[in-house]
């Protein structure tokens, strides 16, 4: 295990019907970096994640409700997609201001798939250099973002990717991301 990212602690941010590899994968790569990753949800209980949005898959633990967390808890957010969990999470008051802490407080932002979903609800992208999934795109621009497809796109603190074919690509940006923190 590297210890570069020993002194960060990161949330993640999921409901039920996560895409289950854009959760575990982001959480293998920042625990293997060294950082202390908590998983946070809109509810108590583990979540479903799923497999192609359709096939249901290992359960998470939650380790913290979003309403009872703080922005100044953490050094990083992720907010991994799955078609239906982002729509749950745009439906929270709590998922979503924790959502808009992070972007505006310039901490690191990372997004990928459908995860992008909440930054637009948040109100956070407008003027933002953004990928996602493609179903999502118009969404992104009418919400003022200029979307590119790329694999993993950096602007400012805000980290975007397109699916989980870009998990690698995504995982490497994000741990780089992160360890900028302290540096």
């Amino acid at each position: 295990m590297s210890e570069r990212l020993s002194n960060q602690r990161v949330a993640i941010l999921a409901s039920n019907g996560v895409e289950r590899v854009e959760l575990e994968q982001p959480l293998a790569a920042l625990r293997a970096a060294g950082a202390t990753v908590e998983i946070l949800s809109i509810q108590a209980d583990a979540i479903q994640s799923m497999d192609h949005d359709v096939e249901p898959a290992r359960k998470f633990d939650v380790d913290r409700e979003v309403g009872d967390a703080s922005v100044d808890d953490y050094d990083a957010l992720v907010l991994p997609g799955g078609t239906t969990n982002p729509d749950h999470l745009r439906l929270d008051e709590d998922a979503v201001a924790f959502a808009r802490g992070f972007v505006t407080s310039g901490k690191p932002t990372a997004a990928i798939c459908h995860g992008p979903w909440l930054l637009v609800e948040a109100g956070v992208v407008d003027g933002r250099r953004l990928t996602s999934y493609p179903s999502i795109r118009t969404d992104l621009r009418n919400a003022g973002a200029t979307v590119v497809d790329e694999p993993a796109v950096i602007d400012g603190n805000l980290l975007t990717s397109r699916d989980p074919g870009d998990l690698d690509d995504f995982c490497a940006a994000l741990v780089d991301l992160v360890a900028k923190v302290d540096a």
